[in-house]
Parts: structure tokens; C-alpha cells; sequence
């Protein structure tokens, strides 16, 4: 009996399962670090809706955490330093695997299993483009205010009500949330297979997990921004 072997298909050696193991655990590890920071974000933010003293005095705490133990703004730019690791380290992870992926896959398949894929799963390298082009202009826009109509002599509380008093800008938040919505339900759900935490028994709680985490947290994160383009903050 003869055994035919589709041409495109590789074995794929030791070495290459291996460092794709550790990439897979570089970008959980990583992921959870900026889930982390996701939810403390989003509960600041919804702190807009204390009033314009409150907000100001939160976003200001932050720049003087640890004082007067360290010097101002010390701790805020050790957060963004691991920030700053942890977004490199995820981007390096996902295109490394991405690209050895192709190489272990160099002929497509003439039929696909697009059944099995979900549409967030489809979609995780572009949402991912997407996000990293947001942060971008986000910086640029609340946090340096270069960006931002109130220019940069503004307070903080001035430059959020001042942009999603925009309602393209606001649209651009949406559209950019969604995407984060995606990319969370799809990698809160690979984290947990990649550090051993789901199974088949536990994947339709890991699932629904994973589902309502990454709803509750884009709607959070929505809330503000609708409250101000409607009037009811402002």
C-alpha cells in the first residue's frame, strides 16, 4: 500500500515546536500584563463621571505615585516601560509565529476549515494593526495632547470631553474598541490553552468567560465616551 503526502505539508521539527511553545507563552504572558493594565484604565476612566476636580486629582495621583519616596512620575514611567515591553514582546511573538506558520504551511490548501475558525480568530492580526495605530494616536491625542482640540496646556478632564465631543473621533474610539473586544475574546481564550488552564470539559466555561470578559470590558471602556458626545457629561 502506497501512502501519498501532499507536497505542502512539513513535518515540523523539535527545535521549531518548541520555540513556538515559548512564543505562544510570550504572548499570554504578555496579553494578561495589558489586560491588566486594561481594567485599571477602565475604571479610571470611568471616573470622568465624578466631575472635572475628581478626575483632574486622579490623573494627577498617578504622576505622583510613590512620592515622596521617589521622584515624581518614577512609578508612572515604570508602568510604561513594562508596558512598553509587554506591547514589543506580544507584536514579536504574533509576527514570529505568523511567519512560522507560513513556512510550515507554503502551499494553501485548496479547501479550508473556516468552519472551525471563528471570526475573531480570522481577524486577530488586523484587529491587532488596528489597536497598535489607536494607542498611537490615543497618546497623541489624551496624553500628550498634540493631538487633542484643547492642545496641550489642558487638563486632562478638558482634553477627554474636548474629543469625544468629536463625533468622528468618537467613531474612531468605537471602531477601535470593537476591535479590542475581538482581539480580547480571542486571546483570553488561546492564553488559557497555551498555559494549560482549558480543556475539552472546561471550554464552553472558558468560552463564555472569555465572551462576557472582553463585552463588559469594551463596554466600560464605551461609556464614557458615548455619556460625553450625548451631553450627559460634559
Amino acid at each position: 500500500m502506497v501512502t501519498v503526502t501532499h507536497s505542502g505539508q512539513r513535518r515540523t521539527p523539535k527545535a521549531a515546536k518548541t520555540s513556538s511553545v515559548f512564543k505562544k507563552a510570550v504572548m499570554a504572558v504578555s496579553g494578561i500584563i495589558l489586560v491588566l493594565y486594561l481594567v485599571a484604565h477602565m475604571i479610571g476612566n470611568l471616573k470622568i463621571f465624578s466631575g472635572r476636580e475628581s478626575f483632574n486629582g486622579y490623573s494627577e495621583w498617578i504622576r505622583t505615585i510613590g512620592e515622596p519616596a521617589v521622584p515624581a512620575q518614577t512609578t508612572l514611567w515604570i508602568i510604561r516601560v513594562v508596558l512598553l515591553a509587554a506591547v514589543a514582546a506580544h507584536i514579536w511573538a504574533a509576527v514570529s509565529l505568523w511567519r512560522q506558520a507560513k513556512r510550515a504551511r507554503p502551499v494553501q490548501y485548496v479547501a479550508r476549515k473556516q468552519v472551525a475558525q471563528s471570526y475573531a480568530s480570522r481577524t486577530m492580526r488586523w484587529g491587532g494593526v488596528i489597536l497598535a495605530l489607536f494607542v498611537i494616536y490615543h497618546i497623541l491625542d489624551l496624553t500628550a495632547g498634540v493631538a487633542n482640540p484643547e492642545g496641550t496646556a489642558s487638563t486632562p478632564y478638558d482634553r477627554v470631553i474636548a474629543g469625544f465631543s468629536n463625533p468622528f473621533i468618537t467613531a474612531v474610539y468605537i471602531v477601535a474598541l470593537l476591535a479590542l473586544g475581538f482581539h480580547l475574546r480571542h486571546g483570553i481564550w488561546s492564553a488559557t490553552q497555551t498555559l494549560g488552564q482549558s480543556n475539552k470539559k472546561r471550554e464552553r466555561t472558558v468560552n463564555a468567560f472569555a465572551t462576557v470578559f472582553a463585552v463588559v470590558l469594551t463596554a466600560g471602556f464605551l461609556i464614557p465616551p458615548l455619556s460625553i458626545l450625548s451631553g450627559l457629561v460634559g
